[in-house]
């Protein structure tokens, strides 16, 4: 599908209208007429070793890849100082993601580290650590034509996920295996491969969870309420209190399971029919 011809301000991702990003349109989706605005900024620098802190005016991010982030709040901007120039595509996928965390927070949002995938008109989050799956999943959903709301941050307004940027980033290895991604080279440290997604809905409600990990055979396990929770907790997008901890409760007693698979591509698709087959009607 094609981007619509759009004003610049009118896009963006994850609840929030993008400013300074008018080179990485076909990463943004339709904006809100009530997302907030947030401007991003590239800056080359060195890093960092100053502490990270997030206040209610302010916040300090240093990623995995060294990046620092300001973001400040009432400006509406986030300033990302990195080792190299990045594009503005860099800045949307995958350095976003933090930025957008603390910003939901701000707005009483939740957030976690995950993907979603719509059905039938709601979206299933697809929860697990780093290297658990999730993207190989999400890719090999897209493939089969099913909608994407978003690769490596879930940001919830209530109970409604909100788009992330149009791509799935995939490492080498899966990229082969699927026979899907255009190269992209180094970008945040790791090489990667992108698989571009077409619009989705700008936000769909969520209706279950589902926590992906590797196990000797193909399972799924219904996960009770508690266990739920404890999940959800541990990949919270940031780690302070909860803006809205009722909704967390919430968020618990929604349908999920614990879907495990062997190691290797054998077990791809036999996990998709599984983790489709689980999805009521």
């Amino acid at each position: 599908m094609a981007m619509p011809a759009l004003e610049s301000d009118r896009l963006g991702a994850y609840g929030l209208r993008l400013r300074g990003v008018d080179e990485a349109r076909p990463l943004l989706v339709p904006a809100g007429a009530d997302w907030p605005s947030l401007e991003l900024v590239a800056r080359v620098g060195p890093s960092s070793d100053s502490p990270e802190h997030v206040s209610a005016e302010r916040a300090e991010l240093t990623t995995r890849t060294g990046a620092r982030i300001v973001i400040e709040r009432r400006r509406g901007r986030a300033v990302f100082t990195l080792p190299e120039p990045a594009s503005a595509a860099a800045l949307v996928h995958p350095y976003l993601a933090p930025a957008a965390a603390v910003v939901s927070r701000w707005l009483g949002r939740e957030s976690f580290h995950a993907g979603a995938f719509g059905v039938d008109g709601a979206a299933w989050a697809l929860l697990g650590e780093r290297e658990s799956g999730k993207s190989s999943t999400l890719a090999a959903l897209a493939l089969r034509g099913h909608e994407i709301v978003c690769d490596d941050m879930l940001v919830l307004d209530g109970t409604e996920a909100l788009a992330g940027p149009r791509s799935v980033d995939l490492r080498p290895e899966t990229a082969r295996a699927l026979g899907a991604g255009d190269p992209l080279g180094i970008v945040g440290a790791r090489e990667r491969w992108r698989l571009p997604l077409p619009l989705p809905e700008s936000q769909r409600k969520l209706r279950g969870l589902v926590f992906l990990d590797w196990g000797e055979r193909l399972e799924a396990v219904p996960l009770a309420a508690s266990r739920c929770l404890a999940g959800l907790l541990h990949y919270r997008g940031v780690r302070l209190s909860s803006p809205n901890p009722p909704l967390l409760l919430e968020l618990a007693s929604l349908p999920a399971w614990e879907l495990r698979r062997p190691r290797g591509w054998d077990s791809l698709d036999p996990s998709l029919e599984l983790l489709l087959g689980l999805l009521p009607a």
